[in-house]
């Protein structure tokens, strides 16, 4: 059976190597027959690898294009790249890939040999980049370890800032500048949220297994976007814009705030800060009429901004 299993990986790995091989060139690199050689293609098929056959002195064998994407074998530079692809579009390089590239490197690192470890912790170490003065910096070991903790419901002790928490991690979230991790905090018998990057690595061994608590409203993000754009705030605001909830959500980040659909033509944006003059112009610049429907006290702070700047666009005659 040993010897079955892996002539089926190398024969896969030959198979993904090249586009099309002739029967007698994969029999002699597998040192089978013909016969042996269908029975190992048929076995490949029956694990979903979509092996194909074209009849004749000239045919061979290839592999094609199935429903769905079976497992891949990949040689040590190849596994190097994709580690160091994933951990760049984690970190938020390409945009809108961040959690899909965290989920896939979660996975990919835990079955890592320590070979390929060293070489991509070698290639990291000696690279660069240009960071902005809004990249926060967070690893992508630390997200990694953190979505794996996620994934497999294992209770993790961290040290933020300057505490010690013990936590139930149930998602991380990235927005347009940041990871966060929501979690269950032990210590305070309530939900909380960290940024990722405030969270000290390493990660200690992984603790006991734990049944995810309900969340409330059951959808991390809106969760998450409220913590970071309201809680925290001493002003709460929420603004009817007059245009759908389509055309507003590229013109707010979901790191100042929700957005909620009134009707196909308003919505309500829910949002906070400790200026009333921050929230009077970041809403007033979003290109669209609107109305203060909280606080009360943010309609003077807007009539006199709105003095202000009609003042500063009333020409003036020179002395």
């Amino acid at each position: 059976m040993l010897e079955t299993s892996a002539r089926l990986l190398r024969l896969l790995s030959l198979l993904q190597s090249r586009a099309d091989w002739t029967g007698a060139e994969l029999a002699e690199r597998l040192g089978v027959g013909i016969r042996t050689l269908r029975r190992d293609v048929e076995r490949l098929r029956g694990l979903g690898y979509p092996v194909e056959a074209t009849p004749g002195a000239l045919g061979g064998y290839r592999l094609g294009i199935g429903a769905n994407l079976p497992p891949l074998l990949l040689d040590d530079e190849e596994a190097v790249a994709v580690v160091i692809s994933l951990r760049t579009a984690a970190t938020g390089t390409v945009a809108g890939m961040e959690e899909a590239a965290l989920r896939a490197l979660a996975k990919v690192q835990q079955v890592l040999p320590s070979r390929i470890r060293h070489r991509v912790t070698a290639l990291q170490t000696m690279t660069v980049s240009l960071a902005s003065a809004a990249d926060t910096g967070v690893s992508a070991d630390l997200l990694a370890a953190l979505a794996t903790a996620c994934r497999d419901h294992r209770r993790i002790r961290v040290r933020y800032r300057t505490s010690s928490r013990e936590l139930e991690p149930y998602r991380l979230v990235h927005t347009s500048r940041r990871w966060y991790l929501l979690a269950w905090d032990l210590g305070r018998d309530d939900w909380r949220t960290f940024r990722a990057d405030r969270i000290e690595p390493p990660l200690g061994p992984p603790g006991a297994r734990f049944a995810p608590r309900p969340l409330p409203d059951g959808d991390p993000a809106a969760y998450i976007s409220h913590s970071i754009s309201a809680a925290p705030y001493r002003y709460q605001a929420r603004v009817l814009f007059h245009a759908p909830l389509e055309r507003m959500a590229p013109r707010t980040s979901p790191a100042a705030g929700r957005l909620e659909a009134v009707d196909d033509r308003t919505c309500v944006f829910h949002t906070g800060s400790n200026s009333l003059e921050e929230l009077a112009l970041y809403v007033a610049v979003k290109g669209v009429d609107f109305e203060i429907l909280d606080p009360p006290e943010l309609i003077p702070v807007l009539h006199e901004i709105a003095d202000r700047l009609h003042r500063a666009a009333t020409p003036r005659p020179r002395p």
